[in-house]
């Protein structure tokens, strides 16, 4: 890890830190966000909006390609013990009388999954036993043959702290208002509707809920689905198909690329954030239509998402909402993180930015997030809504949602809204707009290179090396903190990190507990000169942090100070 010396945007634009006293106009800047009406919530009418992608220092990505080099040989040199029964093979392989057929496990992904994958797998799918709030308890689970299988010892790791989940505002607990009205409402209904919306799967309260969203959101009409995944998948091909175009960011999530591929529609893609690629893009469909026939689009879609949940960065919805005014395009926003995490009133990204949600043609989001529930809706003109009630497959095949998941979603929304009589959903967008800036803002001190928009509470922080991911999970989970490690492919190959979810439901010392933690783990790369007196001062107010990790605080700190 290294000071973060060159950060700037995707699309080219440099990023210059600004003075709080310094005001700056134009499309570099967020208005209004986050002002809350109690005083000391109170922030600056106009805030920078700043984002942070640090080019992968050349020693560091020599070091990865010869670290994923050399897993890679000897990768090989395991598949040739494998054949030759010099190794137990634990893989799925074919029949010998299916031999001379051609090999249904031959590309280069398997052969990652089981040769590099496979020596790190322990640091996922953990199963854990408790509700996922700001700590959880995790089951203790051993592997006697490098990961390929696992047995449960029975005993449970407690109180780790949860920094994994997309529990961005602590709605998923099993006390309070939430859980008794989802209690209630399961006593009520039961928990599952055994059919479909049209048929006799529609109660009073998916309607109420849908009512409820449209007024949250700000839209005429809005629908709502027992899946997230499968708004994006099976929405997508109900609005778009043959001769039609979808102009897709580069990192957008699996379900809008699915959803686009089955649509049967063309699929362009633009670099992420940049507005210039999608600009020409825009323009080149314009000017020369369909290919070959070169008659106009049917119509033309921009699927973009709020808060991109691998680079923790957020949409440039100001420029693209220009772009498809000029270009009279289509807007699909992906909100599944930014919904309830951004805007001065939890209603995403078009809050954030202080925009007209009319702006958005059609408004997606989960409930899996925020609100501690699960599903998806779509919001937008009530002819678009009605439309996609006759014609999603997600609608009209799909089990509806289940009753103590609806009366969770509409209780936790009302919080927010403030409809409860209380102002907790209005702290709670506080405290995480608090936890996130106080996290990102000790993480980058600390000299670590992070990724992402100052306001997301999504905070990669780079790892880059393969040795590291499974290290670094490891360790972290030996100090009681549960956190998610990302690699190839789900990031670039030399872009391994370790994935942060920022709670409002978090605490500045747990919060502190693991931003001193990783600078423990963390390489001698960091520059030791400016890290030293922090770490010293950090860990000075860190007593019960000491007494648990007394040997390797004593260890880190004489390795300091010797170098």
């Amino acid at each position: 890890m290294t000071q973060n010396s060159a950060s700037k945007l995707l699309n080219g634009d440099t990023v210059h830190r600004t003075k709080q006293d310094k005001k700056a106009g134009g499309n570099g800047f967020v208005k209004n966000h986050c002002l809350f009406q109690q005083k000391r919530y109170r922030r600056p009418a106009e805030k920078p909006f700043v984002e942070s992608f640090e080019e992968t220092p050349l020693l560091v990505a020599v070091l990865t390609y010869m670290g994923y080099g050399i897993l890679t040989i000897f990768g090989y040199l395991r598949d040739f013990l494998r054949d030759w029964k010099f190794e137990k093979c634990h893989l799925a392989r074919e029949r010998e009388e299916q031999k001379d057929f051609v090999p249904l496990y031959q590309d280069f992904e398997n052969f990652y999954t089981r040769n590099l994958y496979m020596r790190i797998r322990d640091n996922w799918n953990r199963p854990i036993r408790s509700v996922p709030g700001a700590k959880m308890d995790l089951v203790e689970r051993v592997t006697p043959d490098y990961n390929w299988t696992f047995e449960h010892t029975g005993k449970v790791l407690k109180d780790v702290i949860n920094m994994g989940s997309y529990n961005y505002l602590g709605f998923a607990e099993n006390t309070g208002t939430c859980a008794d009205a989802a209690s209630e409402c399961a006593v009520k209904y039961g928990v599952g509707v055994c059919s479909s919306r049209q048929e006799t799967g529609n109660l009073d309260k998916h309607e109420e809920l849908e009512k409820l969203v449209a007024r949250f959101l700000g839209v005429e009409s809005s629908m709502v689905f027992g899946m997230g995944f499968a708004t994006n998948s099976m929405n997508i091909p109900a609005l778009m198909g043959k001769g039609c175009l979808i102009l897709s960011d580069e990192l957008n999530h699996a379900s809008l690329v699915l959803g686009a591929r089955l649509s049967g529609a063309t699929i362009r893609v633009f670099k992420h954030n940049n507005m210039q690629s999608l600009e020409k893009l825009l323009r080149d469909a314009i000017v020369h239509g369909q290919p070959r026939i070169h008659r106009p689009w049917k119509k033309i879609l921009i699927l973009v998402e709020g808060i991109y949940s691998m680079e923790g960065s957020i949409v440039r919805l100001p420029e693209i909402i220009a772009l498809k005014k000029k270009y009279k395009a289509y807007l699909y926003l992906d909100e599944a993180h930014s919904i309830g995490a951004l805007g001065p009133r939890g209603s995403g990204v078009v809050d954030y930015f202080g925009l007209d949600p009319c702006d958005v043609d059609i408004m997606m989001g989960t409930f899996t997030k925020s609100f501690g529930a699960a599903g998806g809706y779509i919001g937008g003109k009530k002819d678009l809504v009605d439309y996609l009630r006759l014609h999603s497959h997600s609608a009209v095949y799909a089990t509806s949602m289940s009753p103590p998941i609806t009366q969770q979603i509409i209780t936790s929304m009302k919080c927010i809204m403030g409809e409860d009589g209380t102002t907790l959903g209005q702290e709670r967008l506080c405290q995480l707009s608090e936890n996130t800036t106080y996290f990102r803002r000790r993480l980058h001190e600390m000299g670590f290179i992070i990724y992402g928009n100052n306001d997301s509470p999504v905070v990669p922080l780079m790892l880059y090396m393969p040795a590291k991911i499974g290290a670094f999970g490891r360790e972290m989970l030996k100090r009681n903190i549960g956190t998610v490690v990302v690699g190839f492919p789900a990031t670039p190959i030399i872009e391994s990190r370790a994935r942060f979810c920022v709670s409002a439901a978090h605490t500045r010392e747990m919060l502190d507990t693991v931003s001193i933690t990783c600078t423990l783990l963390s390489s001698p790369i960091v520059s030791k000169i400016r890290l030293f007196p922090y770490n010293c001062e950090i860990i000075s107010h860190s007593s019960d942090f000491i007494s648990r990790n007394s040997d390797f605080v004593t260890c880190h700190c004489e390795f300091l100070t010797r170098n």
